[in-house]
């Protein structure tokens, strides 16, 4: 018993517990949060291993920044541009939320790139965890498509001009990238409804990608659990067990995983004691 549950609780401790205590009998959210949350990790993890964390955090922050520009943003060929130009002049902190956003895409993507290659340089992609790689590299997809989409709707010459030539990139792509081309500019030709096509890109289709898949690679990684690191004392001594035992297994000219079978002692044999002999001669 803590010296805290001594004495009459504060009020608002009271109310607060018999609000949780009402959730937790009607849904179990307590035995969720605990499974979620609550996990033992290998050791001698390093904050390399935290980028993933922070990419999540990176999308949070989009998310918050990106609705509150969508109050302000015209995504009309007409008043797009100046629609930026209020945002970033007129409306109030309007420049830090822009600068937020702006500068929280190029840093998400790049959080995402050193997270996908911390986790192949410490192989945690193998086998349990090839699903939440896959999950991570879809993810990886959709980031630089949320980049390329947000890019255009600024509406300048520079956003315009780049994304035509990402486009035509995307069109010389075999089978299928004529076709993705045509989705993206909604038509053979970019023109006004370009614009609205990839507002509604950037702010429904890849967001809502985005949560799932984000969502199915946090479930992965807390029922499978993060991979040990490479240079963990416990990894590297059952990786020189293993080595050793299919050492002692190829000199033994034995298919690796059998033991070699003892020699077995030969059992004395009865013969008579000198003594004995001695007495019956």
């Amino acid at each position: 018993m803590a010296t805290t549950d001594i004495g009459p609780k504060n009020p608002v401790v009271k109310v607060g517990e018999a609000a949780i205590d009402y959730v937790d009998r009607r849904s179990g959210a307590t035995t969720g949060f605990k499974w979620f949350l609550f996990r033992n990790i290998p050791a001698e993890t390093s904050w390399f291993q935290t980028l993933g964390f922070t990419a999540m955090a990176l999308f949070g922050l989009q998310a918050v920044t990106g609705v509150i520009l969508a109050m302000y943003y015209k995504p009309d060929p007409n008043s797009a541009y100046q629609s930026i130009d209020h945002i970033t002049n007129e409306v109030t902190w309007g420049w830090l939320v822009r600068g937020m956003h702006k500068w929280g895409a190029s840093a998400m993507i790049v959080v995402v790139f050193l997270h996908l290659g911390r986790v192949f340089f410490f192989g945690s992609y193998k086998y349990p965890r090839e699903l939440t790689w896959v999950t991570g590299a879809l993810l990886l997809i959709l980031t630089m498509f949320m980049g390329l989409t947000g890019y255009l709707l600024v509406w300048d010459q520079k956003a315009y001009w780049a994304t035509v030539v990402a486009v035509n990139i995307t069109a010389s792509a075999p089978i299928l990238g004529p076709y993705v081309a045509d989705i993206l500019r909604a038509g053979p030709e970019f023109g006004p409804d370009t614009l609205s096509r990839f507002y509604s890109i950037h702010m429904l289709v890849i967001p809502g990608a985005m949560a799932l898949f984000i969502g199915l690679h946090l479930y992965l990684i807390t029922k499978l659990g993060i991979g040990e690191p490479p240079h963990s004392k416990r990894r590297m001594a059952v990786e020189r067990a293993e080595d050793e035992a299919r050492r002692a297994a190829e000199r033994e000219r034995l298919p690796y995983g059998r033991r070699p079978v003892p020699p077995s002692v030969p059992s004395p044999a009865r013969t008579t004691p000198p003594a004995q002999a001695e007495e019956r001669a």
